[in-house]
């Protein structure tokens, strides 16, 4: 009778939902523990996401456009393995003098509603007229309290000289801060930021882009906040892969940056 009650009590347990759970928990973890077996602490697999994420930072997002095609962002929020979560979204808006990304608009409305934290950014033609495309950008979006700043991403120069670049970019830089009142973001590629940005423009936050490594080799007196880590994210919601990124301080740094 009692080893009866006692099989009838084990399978119970094998059965229930929390013993599953539990075990999938156990098994995730000491996956990760055999991948990661030998390298850097700090630099953790996640296996949902696809990619491994530099343990240093609380706060994570993604940077989207046309390419990731229709996003479902409330998929995209409830996504969580062992607490990373998207908290922010930087979203591709315009692009030199007459390009709307066909998605933007979408993505600026659905973002939100979803609960993620979101910013716009310009993709920078250097051989361009700084202002007309800061006025293009500003024209096609329209920034409210508690978005992130507006960001301008610049990366390649275009046949433009370093010295053309840095002057429409400072025309560009200057009208966003005057109408917003709020200074961009200028984002940029850890090597052409190097090569050309590095000792200009110090009093505006960098967000820079150098993949799948566990540091961000730059001085400590740079200027970044945000950090595009990887370019081969999976995300739930998103089917296509999408880069990720950390923010550098924590929830309290991060809120006093967001559009007053």
């Amino acid at each position: 009778m009692w080893v009866k009650i006692m099989i009838a009590g084990l399978l119970l347990i094998l059965l229930s939902p929390f013993y599953y759970g539990y075990v999938l928990k156990l098994f995730s973890s000491t996956w990760r523990w055999l991948i990661d077996s030998g390298e850097n602490p700090n630099y953790r697999t996640y296996k949902s996401f696809n990619i491994r994420i530099p343990q240093k930072y609380a706060i994570h997002g993604i940077d989207v456009s046309y390419a990731q095609g229709k996003i479902d962002w409330q998929k995209v929020k409830e996504m969580e393995e062992d607490s990373v979560h998207i908290t922010f979204a930087f979203i591709k808006a315009t692009e030199g003098l007459l390009s709307v990304d066909p998605y933007f608009q979408r993505n600026w409305r659905e973002g939100p509603k979803a609960g993620i934290i979101c910013g716009a950014y310009h993709y920078f033609h250097p051989e361009k007229n700084g202002k007309w495309q800061a006025r293009f950008f500003l024209q096609n979006v329209k920034i409210e309290k508690g978005d992130m700043p507006m960001v301008v991403d610049v990366e390649r120069l275009y046949g433009a000289s370093p010295e053309k670049m840095r002057a429409e970019l400072k025309d560009f830089l200057t009208l966003v801060d005057e109408k917003t009142h709020t200074k961009p973001i200028i984002y940029s590629g850890l090597s052409f930021y190097r090569d050309y940005l590095a000792g200009y423009f110090g009093d505006y936050n960098l967000w820079i882009a150098y993949y799948n490594q566990p540091e961000l080799p730059v001085n400590a007196s740079t200027n970044w906040a945000f950090w595009q880590h990887s370019e081969q994210a999976r995300v739930t919601g998103i089917n296509h892969t999408v880069d990720f990124d950390v923010f550098k301080g924590d929830s309290l740094a991060f809120r006093k940056m967001l559009v007053p």
